[in-house]
């Protein structure tokens, strides 16, 4: 049977918010089937580095957090740390980068918990039913210890993934550091030697040290401290480095899948895709790309993998903007592809299904 995916644009008449139409949103998906009452509910949010425009604006979780609460629920947001150089490696850091974007329990109406605690090691070994790649999954231990989990997903492109909504702010997001590491350590990307310019840019986001220069100005990366996270890839200005490893990319989606599993198995779930600014890069980048396409709307779900493949089939169907990043890519089979040839998300999709997490078929519900 396929999944139930509701949806409405960003459309709105005089009188009426945004905001007003995602808790009509959420309410016709029926969100207050989950019995919330006296139990703490994450909500997976993406705060935002720190220079990026494009991440989700706090009113949105506010109004999620609002609905919640108003079926007695006790929510709070949260996100775990992050791998590379940057404002939220540890939990100081990342509170202030939310703050500076906008996040506080004033502006919510909910606390803010990074998951994996200070130093982003304070996790929890989940085992990971049907998992293939990854038998066990690092997630940070907040996340576990809610009752609830639902997701609130900016929906965009990714350099590694091909693209990011729920099942990304799920798997990659959830895992502590150390999950981090072990769903990035399959690849290791390269330099072209002939392509580098010897700017240096890519090494000031290696959190490893692994990049290194030589008396001809070239990067190399050192694979031996390397751990194939994939953000050189996307801060080179000039398309310098590469993945050397054909099925890295693939095994990363593989590996997002399954951790995904782990954190939903076993308790309710919902899950929420904001497709505005769909910026071609992840929100991690402390920058933002023009969008690739308009704004399409709301999407919302208790299928993770439904939900996704709807908002990939709506932005694939939206006209490009002349003026993004899609106008200057050899055009492949769809915005995703054009943007990184060398992502296949349709490997995150099919995996997802084949673990049983969820459904591509789905019917998609206007309101």
């Amino acid at each position: 049977m396929a999944s139930k995916v509701y949806f409405t644009d960003m459309r709105c008449d005089v009188g009426v918010s945004l905001l007003e139409k995602l808790t009509k949103l959420i309410t016709k998906a029926e969100i207050d089937k989950i019995d919330f009452n006296n139990k703490f509910v994450a909500i997976k949010i993406h705060f935002g580095e720190p220079g990026n425009l494009a991440f989700l604006r706090p009113n949105f979780s506010k109004t999620v957090a609002d609905k919640i609460k108003s079926l007695g629920g006790k929510p709070f947001l949260t996100d775990c740390g992050t791998l590379y150089v940057g404002r939220r490696n540890n939990a100081l850091v990342h509170l202030e980068a939310a703050f500076e974007n906008g996040y506080s329990p004033m502006s919510t109406g909910c606390q803010m918990i990074i998951a994996d605690g200070l130093r982003g090691t304070d996790d929890v070994e989940v085992a990971v039913a049907g998992g293939e790649y990854a038998k066990t999954a690092k997630i940070g231990r907040a996340i576990m210890d809610a009752d609830i989990i639902v997701s609130l997903n900016h929906f965009k492109g990714h350099e590694a993934a091909g693209f990011g909504g729920a099942l990304k702010n799920l798997g990659m997001g959830c895992g502590s550091r150390a999950g981090k590491m072990h769903m990035h350590n399959d690849g290791k990307p390269q330099v072209a030697p002939n392509v580098c310019r010897g700017c240096r840019f890519c090494a000031k986001f290696c959190n490893h040290g692994a990049i290194e220069f030589g008396d001809d100005n070239k990067a190399k990366i050192n694979h031996a401290k390397c751990l194939g996270c994939g953000r050189c890839i996307g801060t080179c200005n000039f398309n310098a480095i590469y993945n050397d490893n054909a099925s890295s990319n693939v095994l990363l989606n593989y590996k997002i899948a399954e951790y995904s599993k782990a954190v939903v198995d076993g308790r309710p779930n919902f899950h929420i895709n904001i497709v505005n600014q769909v910026s071609p890069y992840c929100d991690c980048h402390a920058e933002n790309d023009a969008a690739v396409v308009p704004d399409i709307g709301m999407f919302a779900s208790f299928d993770p993998v439904a939900l996704d493949k709807a908002c990939i089939d709506a932005v694939n169907a939206a006209p490009e903007i002349k003026t993004s990043i899609l106008s200057q890519r050899e055009h492949h089979s769809d915005h995703f592809t054009n943007v990184h040839p060398s992502t296949d998300w349709r490997t995150q999709i099919s995996h997802a299904e084949k673990i049983g997490l969820g459904s591509s078929d789905y019917g998609l519900i206007t309101i």
